[in-house]
């Protein structure tokens, strides 16, 4: 089964990165790190998503250097970012000194390693492309160019001085049956579904099949899924019997949703006792 039942859930908060100043942004990941929360991720994208399409809004992965300086205990990463956006070369270089930026000595005095979690995808929001003179090609031709990425920036990995400070956990997002799901099975730590419940079940069998054609272990992939916001603990539950993981909710200014994080993060407690 692509899962291992007996790994804990971790809770993710997205927080977009729109519509706040960045002195709140910086003060509200201090305030979801002392929350408890296991990981932080926002997002690669040059405009708002939501709200004023046209208001405050700051790039990705200079952010993410920044999370990894100012906290201590929290992973982080993108979710996700676009390979398009960069050369992969160029990308595996940044996410190996983000890597060691966040890098914390063991409390028993092992050796530091850093806390970036690698979320990559292969783009969608056509509004980046044009402004910022990308080309949007096709879904298809972004996913040949995402499946083609991936060996470059692990190979780039391996001959960085220094190389990264760990082995950095991967997460692929997206759902396509016949190339993304490939793509994870040959490449990602952890898969990232926006899937419901039912339709998560009926990947994850697909999922499955491709990692016995690539020769890859199904149970050494996390599943990430992302709740809708109106689900309860008895959707978790749902998703937890599935073998989901990694929880993950978004939180946006002006009003961030701190009632469903705590939500989130009592039913962790609660399933891991």
């Amino acid at each position: 089964m692509p899962f291992d039942l007996d790994q804990p859930v971790s809770i993710g908060v997205q927080l977009a990165p729109q519509h706040a100043d960045y002195a709140t942004i910086r003060d509200t990941v201090f305030r979801l790190e002392d929350a408890g929360v296991d990981v932080v991720f926002n997002w690669d994208h040059f405009f708002p998503l939501s709200g004023d399409r046209d208001g405050l809004h700051f790039e990705g992965w200079t952010m993410l250097a920044a999370w990894a300086e100012q906290t201590e205990r929290i992973q982080f990463g993108p979710l996700v970012t676009c390979n398009s956006y960069r050369n992969p070369d160029l990308l595996a270089d940044m996410a190996r000194t983000v890597d060691h930026i966040s890098a914390q000595d063991g409390p028993d005095g092992s050796p530091a390693q850093g806390r970036l979690i690698f979320g990559i995808g292969s783009g969608w929001a056509h509004r980046d492309y044009d402004a910022y003179g990308y080309d949007f090609g096709t879904v298809g031709s972004r996913l040949d160019d995402l499946a083609e990425a991936m060996p470059r920036i692990r190979r780039r990995w391996e001959v960085l001085n220094p190389v990264p400070t760990r082995s950095i956990p991967v997460l692929i997002g997206g759902g396509g049956e016949r190339k993304t799901l490939r793509i994870v099975a040959e490449h990602a730590d952890i898969w990232h579904s926006f899937s419901d419940a039912h339709t998560l079940e009926r990947k994850l069998g697909i999922l499955d099949e491709w990692c016995s054609r690539v020769g890859r272990d199904a149970s050494e992939i996390t599943v990430s899924v992302e709740p809708g916001r109106g689900e309860g603990t008895a959707a978790y539950d749902e998703f937890h019997a599935l073998g989901a993981r990694l929880f993950t909710t978004q939180i946006t200014a002006p009003d961030y949703d701190w009632d469903r994080v705590h939500r989130l993060l009592a039913w962790r407690d609660a399933v891991n006792g």
